[in-house]
């Protein structure tokens, strides 16, 4: 299909407003299915023009069907996103009459106002937003979502590895009964393995036909990869700061913390720098997004914020510290550059550490390979069962004990071993009080209302579990947040913030409005984030052997540096030959075993080795630390001992993971640690494994 058959007044402004002289192919092949009202994954790299896909024929048929009202939801996962979309969509609505309007956290009341009152066709959204929605009082929820048709999910990935996407999902199915209609759903993502199975997710509790969209892109030139070993996060700073002077470079990293010190270090080189993470405050986010389109010598340090859609227009360089944990986030960085006519995408890794450098390399080898991991949503998601019930309950001002499962579909969004324990779920939270039961109506409790009914219930809206934080504000302005418990440090003194690239002394804490008050500091700050290392997948692992091995990645050019550094790496590892784990033991006797399993993996093998460990000895994503002396034997016989076909739920990695799963308090303790336990195993890790030789050597190194 072509624009024709589009409706004309949008097949107008196609060519003549916009001055398309033809459509992409994936914006052709969306246009009939969509017409359809059937749902889709759209995939296509990064700009690929996903968004116009679902959004022009959506337009389409708003005109040809005479939908009024708001019927088509937008939702990102991020604001930045939100905000960079918006212009752009208002206008394509616009051009034929209609409207978008925008709601998050960062909108304010006058224009959430302007919604209530004269709701746009088309609302741009987070999950989140949409939750405040339904449970606020100043909304006629109803009479908002009564007309809804339709709903696109932008960067579906995204939400789908996570629990922010069964949140999606389940408060899709309460707009959806709101509606009282199937709502034609419609995902964009970048590329995934097993779309077919990303599509499933999206619509389990859906009957309509659905489809994927993955035209082939057209075969472009060969990215410019390269992968640098500089030791230091300094060193990167260095480097950076004198390569590709007069462009915009933007560097991604994998903790805000890093953002903060790269960002710190760039500016003490004399680089126009700014910084993107989720903790710093509206304006100063802003900044970084308005450098995209203003600056040009400069460089934008960013975590994960600015991997997803937002256009970054003409940038130059795209710069990697270190290494992301997939395949599916290395092609979205690299599809951040190249945008430009005659332009190439690249991609420049920095390695500060031995492991970053082989997860690069590993990392590349997949993506030789072709390989890109499918997206796994996590498994047995009871708390979000809890925080949804609550939810609808406050919404609705009460519902039936045996009626509110109605609400999430049948089959029932969250999955049938989810709905087994569904009621038992519902007992524990009138138990706990978190629910009042008054004659078969459930309503919000008073515990819940203590627990939860803060800032009008904003707890109870995000899925995510967050360490309480201090606004830091210097002056009038507000730069953003960092955890409270960076005070409780008494043995630090009153700490020097590192934020938003700067550094910060603080003159005061008002504990009551949770404000840290600050001025600009002379002495070097520190970023003040806490958080885990993220685990990696096996065949992540598994490729890091490979070149361990001695496996050349032919997609990207190494350094001298980086080379002579995989040549020492490789002469240390020279045991890897062969097939199988390997116990290495050293003339002293201390011993690893080598699994290359990826951590979740190696959390269950380490409980099946636990009485072969000794002290606090660590386990990661490649390797378990063993008590000195042990022998391949002894693990083999352990293995064979241990039934390691479940997940353990007496881990206490899983006890103080069971502390952050939000809303773990509103289950009974066992089902938290089914929880937690089902999402800290890895059953194909652990059985690949088991079923490889473990092998023995004795090495002078290590």
């Amino acid at each position: 299909m072509t624009a024709a058959q589009l409706h004309p007044a949008v097949a107008h402004h196609v060519v003549n407003t916009l001055g398309w002289t033809s459509l992409r192919p994936l914006q052709r092949a969306a246009i009939g299915p969509v017409h359809e009202g059937c749902h889709l994954l759209l995939l296509a790299p990064t700009a690929g023009g996903k968004t116009e896909a679902a959004v022009l024929p959506l337009l389409s048929r708003m005109l040809t069907e005479r939908w009024d009202g708001l019927s088509v939801l937008y939702l990102c996962p991020l604001r930045a996103l939100l905000n960079d979309l918006h212009p752009r969509l208002d206008r394509y609505a616009g051009l034929v009459g209609r409207r978008a309007g925008l709601w998050h956290g960062d909108v304010g009341e006058g224009a959430r106002a302007g919604v209530r009152a004269e709701p746009p066709d088309l609302l741009l959204t987070t999950p989140e937003s949409l939750e405040a929605i339904l449970v606020s009082t100043r909304t006629d929820h109803r009479a908002l979502f009564g007309r809804v048709r339709a709903v696109v999910v932008d960067e579906l990935h995204a939400f789908a590895g996570d629990d922010r996407g069964w949140h999606l999902l389940a408060v899709l199915q309460r707009v959806q009964r709101l509606a009282g209609r199937e709502l034609q759903r419609i995902g964009l993502s970048a590329t995934v393995g097993e779309p077919e199975g990303l599509l499933a997710w999206l619509t389990r509790a859906c009957q309509g036909p659905r489809q994927v969209l993955a035209p082939p892109a057209p075969a472009g030139a060969t990215p410019d990869l390269t992968v640098d070993y500089v030791g230091t996060l300094h060193n990167a700073a260095t480097v950076v700061s004198r390569l590709h002077r007069g462009e915009k470079r933007l560097v991604f990293v994998d903790s805000r913390a890093r953002a903060e010190e790269l960002a710190a270090a760039l500016r003490e080189r004399e680089v126009t720098t700014f910084v993107s993470h989720g903790s710093l405050g509206r304006e100063e986010r802003r900044a970084a997004e308005r450098a995209f389109a203003e600056a040009r010598n400069c460089v934008v340090v960013a975590t994960s914020t600015l991997e997803l859609g937002i256009d970054v227009g003409d940038l130059d360089r795209v710069i990697q510290l270190d290494a992301p944990a997939s395949v599916a986030s290395f092609l979205q960085r690299l599809g951040r550059s190249g945008r430009r006519a005659g332009a190439v995408r690249n991609l420049l890794f920095l390695a500060t550490s031995e492991e970053a450098l082989l997860q690069s390399l590993g990392l590349l080898a997949l993506f030789e390979a072709g390989y890109v991991e499918p997206v796994c949503p996590p498994p047995l998601p009871f708390h979000l069962v809890a925080q949804q019930t609550l939810a609808l309950a406050l919404q609705e001002g009460g519902v039936g004990r045996h009626l509110w499962r109605e609400w999430f579909g049948e089959p029932f969004v969250f999955g049938s071993e989810v709905l087994a324990q569904a009621g038992t779920v519902v007992g524990h939270l009138v138990e706990a009080g978190l629910l009042f039961c008054d004659q078969g109506l459930l309503s919000v409790g008073a515990e819940g209302e203590v627990r939860f009914g803060r800032r009008h219930f904003a707890e109870l809206t995000s899925v995510f579990l967050s360490p309480p934080t201090l606004r830091v504000v210097a002056g009038r302005a507000e730069l953003g947040e960092v955890p409270a418990r960076i005070f409780d440090l008494a043995h630090e003194g009153v700490p020097v913030l590192l934020l938003a690239g700067h550094s910060w002394a603080v003159t005061g804490v008002d504990w009551h409005r949770r404000v840290v008050h600050v001025e600009p500091a002379e002495d070097c700050g520190r970023a003040r984030w806490f958080g885990d290392a993220r685990p990696l997948r096996a065949e992540l692992c598994h490729a890091m052997r490979d070149v361990l091995s001695g496996h050349d990645v032919t997609a990207a050019a190494l350094s001298r540096r980086a080379s002579e550094r995989l040549a020492i790496l490789r002469e240390r590892f020279g045991w890897l030959g062969g097939k199988g784990t390997v116990v290495v033991r050293d003339q002293r006797g201390a011993t690893t075993w080598w699994t290359f399993a990826g951590l979740l993996a190696n959390l269950r093998l380490a409980e099946a080795v636990a009485h072969l460990r000794s002290g606090t000895r660590q386990r990661d994503n490649l390797a378990i630390r063993l008590a000195d002396g042990v022998t391949a034997t002894d693990v083999r016989h352990a293995l064979a001992a241990t039934d390691l076909s479940r997940p353990s739920l007496s881990s206490s990695v899983a006890a103080d993971a069971v502390d952050r799963l939000k809303f773990a308090e509103c289950l009974p303790p066992a089902l938290a640690r089914q929880v937690v336990g089902s999402r800290l195993y890895d059953a194909d890790g652990v059985d690949q494994v088991l079923h490889a030789p473990v092998r023995e050597h004795r090495t002078d190194g290590y």
